[in-house]
């Protein structure tokens, strides 16, 4: 006789292992997308107006130094994108927000 508990076992493992890499791997994806998302809105200021107006200069500038960011040179929007990076909201819910 065959015994069929150890085929089983190991086609449920298989089945299991497939299972994580495909969550892993979409996982991967939409970290991927987030952070291309989080680029685009920050590219120009036409996307990212309405966030680099809401800082006002003098609070943005020291906030910025506060967190060792370099000011000196450098436009309104790559500091607030550094910024947020700096403190890790890089997860900015774009649903919507850029054109497909």
């Amino acid at each position: 006789m065959i015994d069929k508990s150890k085929r089983d076992f190991c086609a449920r493992y298989f089945l299991r292992q497939i299972g994580e890499i495909i969550e892993g791997f979409e996982a991967g994806v939409e970290e991927a997308e987030q952070e291309e998302d989080f680029d685009n809105f920050f590219k120009s200021y036409e996307s990212s107006y309405a966030l680099t107006l809401a800082y006002p200069d003098d609070i943005l500038m020291e906030t910025a130094r506060t967190y060792g960011i370099e000011t000196e040179g450098r436009e309104k929007n790559e500091i607030v994108k550094e910024l947020f990076k700096k403190r890790g909201d890089t997860k900015i819910d774009f649903e919507g927000f850029f054109p497909q």
